[in-house]
């Protein structure tokens, strides 16, 4: 098929000043993410919170002048996609878009990797936390974006709720944490719950259920999601080859006993308020949260007096695995100024720039070199969430409303009993894999 002449020197104009962008990306970062190079203007639409995210940028572009054409637009996740496909259509796109791997798969079609040729895998591999690897495009194709932060889930715990049960501290290990139902958890005669364990066993109303459902069946070793002869499907039974065991199931069935009133674990159930609203009032022993949530719990709650720990891992685990929303910057494609986003992009993840921005955004950084200077309270909300961010993961999902609709309705058939875990399963799975091949 033959180019117009037009559209083939908007192409050949785009291709250059991304190898321009890109040879400015190779040669002009360093360790201390400073450049002498203004970026010009760098227009960035995000899902991070805008306040948050011009704080970090003010307090990195003082000690980095050549940042100050950079500015930020806060952008709803949910329509994300839709506003930079018009965007792009229009002529009107931004140069960068700061997004999690929870929008990549909506979005990856309106990105422009970064080649391997620019960014070896070498090389990526040693600058970036584990889980950024979800960026890499397929067939080798690249990166689709340069990784900046790293939000992991934590566990809170109300210390007040602990201490008086005679716990000395949060449980490590699940096993540890089904065990403490018995001594937390306070029941009424009809079996409704005045005071939860954690809030687990229902999606509605479990804030991050979404992020919970996928550690578990992340520490299961279930992919959720992969690729198979270069098309994404959907994996939530975690079976390979001739093996007989569902590691699906029993993450499932994790999951779900602790909404079942016939288990010594039963401690949450859906007639109960958002499990963050719980943990604020008092009600709720732990908490499963973003480590970003800290910031806010803190001001909604002066007088909660709660502990941030790692989220807990399975007993019998041979490597820690946590689910974690993973922001990289991305270039779309139109862009008006590729060499400057760039540039832009590179110089925001650098360790300087990262240690910076990280305690204004309540995140951990994306950087091995950052993430190795971890903050010193090692009871911290930071410290915790750097220290979880070596270990992070994500999975290549579909729209996060999507993904919620199939997740809560196989929660939900299994708790009401409508369907077997092994049919929820296989469901919830055809659903998935339908949505990731749209």
């Amino acid at each position: 098929m033959k180019i117009p002449l037009f559209q083939g020197v908007m192409i050949a104009s785009f291709v250059l000043a991304a190898l321009i962008g890109l040879f400015v990306f190779a040669t002009h970062t360093n360790t201390s993410g400073t450049s002498t190079t203004d970026v010009g203007t760098v227009v960035i639409w995000g899902t991070l919170p805008r306040a948050d995210m011009q704080s970090a940028l003010t307090a990195v572009t003082q000690s980095n002048p050549s940042l100050k054409g950079v500015s930020y637009v806060q952008e709803s996740a949910d329509t994300l996609p839709a506003d930079l496909a018009t965007a792009i259509a229009t002529g009107n796109a931004p140069d960068l878009v700061l997004a999690s791997q929870e929008e990549l798969q909506p979005l990856s079609k309106l990105i422009a990797p970064v080649p391997l040729t620019t960014l070896p895998v070498a090389t990526y591999d040693a600058t970036f936390a584990e889980g950024a690897s979800i960026f890499a495009a397929p067939n080798g194709e690249g990166y689709y974006g340069v990784p900046f932060m790293v939000d992991p889930l934590v566990l809170y715990s109300n210390r007040a709720i602990l201490s008086s049960s005679g716990i000395a501290k949060p449980p490590a290990t699940w096993e540890a944490l089904v065990g403490l139902a018995p001594s937390i958890v306070t029941l009424t005669p009809s079996r409704q719950v005045s005071r939860a364990l954690i809030a687990l066993g229902t999606y509605s109303n479990v804030h991050d259920a979404r992020g919970i459902l996928s550690t578990l069946f992340l520490q299961a070793g279930v992919p959720i999601a992969q690729y198979v002869n270069g098309v994404l499907s959907a994996n939530l039974s975690g079976v390979s080859g001739s093996d007989s065991s569902v590691p699906g199931q029993a993450a499932l069935g994790f999951y779900t006993q602790f909404a079942d009133p016939s288990k010594v674990s039963y401690t949450w159930n859906e007639s109960l308020p958002d499990s963050q609203q719980a943990f604020l009032a008092g009600d709720l022993a732990l908490y499963a949260g973003y480590a970003s949530e800290a910031h806010f719990l803190s001001a909604a709650n002066p007088n909660l007096d709660f502990a941030v720990t790692p989220l807990p891992q399975p007993a019998t685990a041979a490597a820690k695995s946590v689910y974690g929303l993973l922001y990289a910057f991305m270039i779309p494609r139109g862009a008006k100024n590729p060499a400057g986003a760039y540039q832009a992009a590179a110089l925001l993840t650098g360790s300087a720039a990262q240690e910076a921005a990280a305690p204004l955004l309540g995140l951990a950084p994306a950087t091995l070199g950052a993430l190795s200077n971890a903050p010193a309270d090692a009871a911290s909300a930071s410290a915790v969430a750097y220290a979880e961010a070596l270990y992070a993961k994500g999975w290549l999902s579909p729209a996060p409303a999507d993904t919620d609709t199939v997740f809560s309705g196989m929660i939900s058939g299994v708790i009401t009993g409508r369907l077997a875990p092994d049919r929820a399963l296989s469901t919830s799975e055809s659903a998935l894999t339908a949505l990731l091949q749209k």
